[in-house]
């Protein structure tokens, strides 16, 4: 081995064993900062590997697999109609509820298999902001006004994202354009309705085994003493009296809240749809996996499907390894959301830094909304803390419009997919756009 090999051994073991000797364990900050992390992993591991990623990886398996590369061309490809694919691409949110990192799987699949990198990077962006319940939830919670400037903003945000992405990088698109075009008319195995129906059914059964119960009752309370933000939570209130108030939630987490921090409890008017389909929802995925397994058996091969399975656990060994160290990292910084949860940032901090409309704040709140994770629909109790806390419309705006579809999770495995530079690119495009949107909706309203 050569000396410079070598030396680059010995100065990576004297930076660990440096570390190691100054690591400030004991001190509270720290300690609680590698709770939260270990925490925010568990309840990534509990809440969305199994029943998010894992279907969403078996769906881009599928793409990967059925789906012609003709087919995703002719719609997202480099030569594809613009219009067309634009529109297709930036709509995509309305139709899959899911969040920054479950979109990740359905990216890589229609990007290999050679959308443009335009329309992929709008879809990319748009699969977790586009989505109607938070907007509907946004709306509700913190005014119409925001409501309706997250849902536009949302979708202009896709498509522009996704033309500069194209600009910046066309020498590129057109020479993948050129090679496309010399690519044979692959043999059809199935019809086109029987491929879509396979896509329907597994899309029904990531949205069915994801269908979220609202709480009863509604607490919004301070996060301590004196403190400046206030949270809520939902679920059903199981005790109240003088000293505190007992609310589990929907996720089966009870919270013991001190009486003197409650600012109100509220009752939640629930829709009889949504509670039916909450109750029914594990039957209604067992229905479908059964509808499922008859169309594999009847429409596929054996050989098609083991290439599914094994495209599938491909996308699985790339993106959860990354997936896990960036959720590692995003509790370490800033733990997980709600009181007491802090990580080596102060929430003190992020207050501090969010209010007015400057141009210092509108893009904080972008670089962080960038950076967090935010689970589907957690953004938005999030944001009502923030604002009670003193948080401007406008930086509120531009965390609602980075935040669901960026993480630092998120990052690393576009990195993967596309290379360091188009992800650097894209990400300082939505941190951009976000901060000049929190501006301009900040001097409006």
């Amino acid at each position: 081995m050569s000396l410079k090999t070598e030396c680059k051994k010995l100065a990576a073991i004297v930076v660990v064993f440096v570390a190691l000797c100054y690591l400030p364990v004991g001190i509270a900050r720290f300690d609680n900062a590698i709770a939260e992390s270990l925490q925010l992993a568990k309840w990534y591991a509990r809440e969305h590997v199994l029943l998010c990623l894992v279907p969403a990886f078996f769906i881009a398996g599928g793409i990967s697999i059925f789906v012609s590369q003709v087919s995703v061309m002719k719609y997202l490809g480099a030569k594809a109609n613009k219009v067309l694919a634009y529109a297709v691409a930036s709509v995509s949110g309305s139709i899959l509820a899911v969040c920054s990192c479950t979109v990740l799987p359905l990216f890589a699949g229609i990007y290999k298999m050679g959308a443009g990198l335009g329309p992929a990077a709008t879809f990319l962006y748009s699969g977790p902001a586009v989505n109607v319940l938070a907007i509907i939830l946004t709306a509700r919670i913190l005014g119409v006004e925001i409501g309706i400037a997250r849902a536009v903003g949302a979708i202009i945000f896709s498509i522009v994202i996704g033309l500069l992405m194209h600009l910046i990088y066309r020498r590129q698109e057109l020479e993948k354009a050129s090679a496309q075009m010399a690519m044979p008319e692959p043999d059809v195995r199935r019809a086109a309705w029987q491929n879509v129906m396979y896509f329907v059914a597994m899309v029904a059964i990531l949205v069915f085994a994801n269908w979220a119960r609202s709480g009863d009752v509604r607490a919004v309370f301070l996060c301590c003493p004196g403190g400046l933000s206030s949270y809520r939570v939902e679920g059903t209130l199981i005790g109240q009296d003088n000293v505190q108030v007992k609310i589990l939630d929907v996720s089966g987490k009870t919270h013991e809240i001190p009486a003197d921090l409650i600012q109100q409890v509220e009752d939640i008017e629930r829709s009889k749809l949504s509670d039916t389909l909450h109750r029914l929802r594990w039957a209604i995925v067992l229905m479908l996996l059964a509808v499922l397994a008859l169309i594999l058996r009847s429409w596929f091969a054996g050989a098609e499907l083991i290439e599914w399975v094994q495209a599938s656990w491909g996308f699985a060994k790339q993106m959860l390894p990354l997936l896990l160290l960036g959720v590692l990292a995003a509790g370490l910084l800033l733990g997980r959301p709600g009181p007491g949860h802090e990580g080596l940032i102060p929430a003190e901090w992020v207050n501090a830094a969010v209010g007015g409309n400057s141009i210092r704040a509108n893009l904080f709140a972008a670089v962080a909304g960038a950076l967090m994770y935010f689970a589907t629909l957690t953004e938005v109790p999030i944001l009502q803390g923030l604002i009670g806390a003193g948080m401007g419309k406008g930086p509120a705006l531009a965390l609602l419009l980075a935040g669901p579809a960026l993480s630092l999770p998120n990052m690393l495995v576009i990195r993967s997919v596309m290379g360091t530079e188009r992800t650097i690119v894209f990400v300082l495009l939505v941190i951009a756009m976000a901060t000049i949107s929190g501006i301009i909706f900040g001097v409006l309203f």
